[in-house]
């Protein structure tokens, strides 16, 4: 991690992953970052009712924890462009059961 001193992270490998993930709107960023590269505004689009605010705080946590990189393009007006690090993809196949288990969920609920 970039920012997060390995002796600050907790000892449950299970409570880091949460800490990193655990909450709804960086899974969505995820999910919505694992096809490819997304511009703000659609990155905000596609994650559904979240706020500006709320949207660029979570993006900054997780660019500084190494999960996703932000690109500035030297324009005008400027344009800024969001990715996932090889860290934030190596998260695909955690998202994929989580969506598994959901859809055998809702089959059964």
């Amino acid at each position: 991690m970039a920012t997060q001193d390995k002796k600050e992270l907790p000892a449950c490998p299970v409570e880091t992953t949460l800490m990193l993930i655990g909450n709804k709107w960086k899974v969505l960023i995820l999910r919505d970052l694992m096809p490819g590269t997304k511009r703000f505004g659609e990155l905000q689009r596609s994650v559904g009712h979240v706020s500006q605010k709320v949207l660029t705080a979570q993006l900054r946590e997780m660019e500084a924890q190494g999960l996703v990189l932000r690109t500035v393009y030297p324009e005008v007006p400027p344009r800024v462009e969001y990715s996932l690090t090889a860290l934030g993809r190596s998260l695909k196949p955690i998202l994929d059961v989580m969506g598994a288990w959901g859809e055998e969920y809702k089959a059964h609920a």
